[in-house]
């Protein structure tokens, strides 16, 4: 078989999405006629038909719409490329984060202002979810990036890439008057609130607490970290927040911590897909050293 002619398929793959050869024309400036032309060289090429009649328009037969799914796939990946090539000329980036809700949002607000440049009328649109539907709607190109507590395994998700942006220790908060016993025996005290077990924050906190041999009452598990402070301060409650932001978080509250535990980190993670490695936003992100982020204020005695 000769070299397939990209023009040719091309302008099928034009016919195809509009329905006729006469709106496809006129999506490519040229003659009806051109066009039909071309496509009957390319059914000669390949050796059988690609339309039917169908009304007035035209339908891909079984042959026409095994060649479309191919060339679908070959114009939206240089389409893609296109884009991802000529980020920096567009004139205002519309940025879709998804941000794993068990994160800080103290943290996040503060890696995000990386993504923002003022002269480069970038526009930040942030989405909140678990991170099994974050990397399905990355995985579906309805997100660029998101944030998440845990990696991905490129090996295992073809075209999508993560980046440890770093770590930082945890601690147990609660109502004043304190707990009497010296921590961790002081968890249980009182009832517990934890991150959610789908999380790797959560996971890892179980796991603590089974190697430890602390008989604690666990009163919820909550995803949103702003809701468990809430429910925890309602209810009297000890609950899990990262120590780097406590004082800042809690100054004005009668809210103490009671233990640090470096023997658990809450990760932060950047994942995003193959696609999006030009963006400006994500190279901004994935090229901040924020080091210093995940160490200020960490100042606290370390337990665990």
């Amino acid at each position: 078989m000769n070299q397939l002619n990209f023009n040719h398929l091309y302008y099928f793959w034009q016919v195809c999405k509009t329905g006729s050869v006469v709106r496809a024309a006129d999506v490519l400036c040229l003659a009806p006629q051109t066009v039909t032309g071309q496509i009957k060289s390319l059914e000669e090429q390949l050796g059988g038909v690609l339309f039917r009649r169908q009304g007035r328009g035209l339908v891909p037969t079984e042959l026409g719409q095994l060649v479309f799914r191919y060339a679908d796939r070959m114009f939206m990946l240089s389409q893609e490329m296109l884009d991802i090539v000529n980020y920096r000329k567009e004139s205002h980036l519309l940025f879709d984060v998804g941000v794993a809700d068990a994160l800080s949002k103290q943290l996040v607000s503060k890696v995000l202002q990386a993504a923002v440049v003022a002269e480069e009328g970038i526009h930040l649109r942030c989405f909140e979810s678990t991170h099994e539907m974050l990397l399905e709607q990355l995985s579906q190109h309805k997100l660029d990036m998101i944030l998440s507590d845990c990696p991905i395994d490129s090996t295992q998700q073809e075209g999508l890439f993560s980046v440890k942006l770093g770590e930082c220790p945890i601690s147990f908060w609660c109502n004043t008057p304190l707990p009497t016993l010296p921590f961790p025996a002081s968890l249980e005290e009182r009832r517990l609130l934890i991150p959610g077990r789908r999380s790797m924050l959560g996971r890892k906190l179980l796991n603590w607490i089974h190697s430890q041999g602390l008989q604690v009452e666990i009163l919820g598990e909550f995803d949103d970290a702003a809701l468990m402070k809430a429910f925890g301060a309602l209810n009297n409650a000890i609950f899990v927040a990262p120590t780097l932001y406590g004082d800042e978080i809690y100054r004005d509250d009668a809210i103490k911590e009671i233990g640090r535990l470096d023997a658990v980190m809450e990760e932060y993670h950047v994942i995003f897909a193959e696609r999006m490695i030009q963006h400006p936003a994500v190279q901004r992100i994935c090229h901040r050293d924020f080091s210093a982020l995940f160490t200020l204020n960490c100042r606290h005695k370390k337990t665990g």
